[in-house]
């Protein structure tokens, strides 16, 4: 083993760096070189990259976002192009082996690019979203869950002055774990997530019981993934590389209907990329570094095929594969304590 590539694919996510940063220093203490694949997937094909050594990234933990650049590109879109070309250029630049750290659409790509056509493969776990299958957590989760909860703070502010409700729509694009996370964080009078129908009935209610108490505001936390109706809220039809749809804008559209149902004044916020951005939190930046000494040390051993993931306290390997068996939905035995408050 001599030389090993790194790509970082998908959303970008505080903790990449560390990742990055552990994974490039403890293959250099085992005399193995690192090339940066630049922007993903797209960087493979196009032979974007950039030599990585301690002296760069030693310097990185603290950094959000990926030093590398990310893409959604998928490579399976027209493999009959991008596949010849992806190992034309992991044989022109001599690479044994790749770490892929991404989410389920990037690790999906290096599962298949192992299984289907040999390439040696070890895969890192990676959403704010936290809904990827085969790991307890993924790192960016805690520091997406806390940028969220400042903005709540700080939204309370304003809406206490001001007497009104402020409903907080939170990423989640499947799994409603940041939203709940950080609304019960928050203490928001009220959360709504995907894995649980809304019940606007129930919702106003409860804002106006909390009113009635004597609470001169309310904020509500509703992930980007609830339907209103039958209907995810979309901000455009248009779909990515992997078919994903954007979401956004169920928060307005609460907004509206609660003002309708209650009389409450009522305004809206997204949070959007607020919570993928800055620097991560120390225990994101840990078990980013944890991952990335896992996934070299897979690397060192020839054992590709698999993905490090989270179990309890331990960091295990898996099946690459892992990261395509569906969403990792919120454990609503944990909700049920947030839902404790809308009664």
């Amino acid at each position: 083993m001599k030389r090993v590539a790194i790509l970082t694919g998908g959303g970008d996510c505080p903790g990449l760096n560390a990742v990055i940063r552990c994974a490039v220093r403890k293959l250099y203490n085992n005399d193995v070189e690192t090339v940066g694949v630049l922007e993903g997937w797209k960087g493979l094909i196009e032979g974007l990259h950039k030599p990585l050594h301690v002296s760069e990234t030693d310097d990185i933990l603290h950094i959000g976002g990926t030093i590398l650049g990310s893409s959604r590109t998928n490579p399976f879109k027209k493999p009959e192009v991008s596949i010849p070309r992806i190992k034309e250029n992991m044989k022109r630049l001599n690479i044994d082996a790749l770490i892929a750290i991404g989410g389920d659409d990037t690790l999906g790509a290096a599962a298949e690019l192992y299984e289907k056509e040999g390439i040696p493969t070890v895969g890192v776990p990676k959403t704010i979203d936290n809904d990827l299958h085969g790991t307890d957590f993924c790192f960016g989760f805690y520091t997406a869950v806390e940028r969220a909860m400042e903005c709540f703070d700080w939204l309370r502010d304003t809406a206490r002055s001001h007497r009104r409700c402020v409903v907080v729509e939170c990423m989640g694009r499947h799994a409603g774990w940041i939203t709940a996370f950080a609304g019960m964080a928050a203490a928001c009078d009220y959360i709504l997530v995907p894995e649980k129908d809304a019940d606007i009935d129930d919702l106003c209610e409860t804002l106006k019981r909390n009113r009635a108490l004597g609470k001169l505001y309310n904020l509500v936390a509703v992930s980007e993934a609830v339907k209103l109706g039958d209907e995810y809220v979309l901000q455009t039809a248009e779909r990515d590389d992997f078919g994903n749809v954007r979401l956004g804008g169920v928060g307005q559209m609460l907004a509206k209907i609660i003002q309708e149902k209650t009389g409450i004044e009522t305004r809206s916020v997204v949070l959007g990329h607020l919570q993928r951005g800055g620097s991560p939190t120390a225990y994101d930046r840990i078990l980013g570094t944890r991952y990335g000494m896992a996934a070299a040390q897979l690397v060192i051993n020839k054992d590709f095929g698999k993905m490090v993931a989270l179990k309890g306290n331990d960091i295990v390997a898996i099946e690459i594969g892992h990261a395509r068996s569906g969403y990792k939905m919120l454990d609503m035995d944990l909700f049920a304590l947030a839902e404790e408050f809308f009664k």
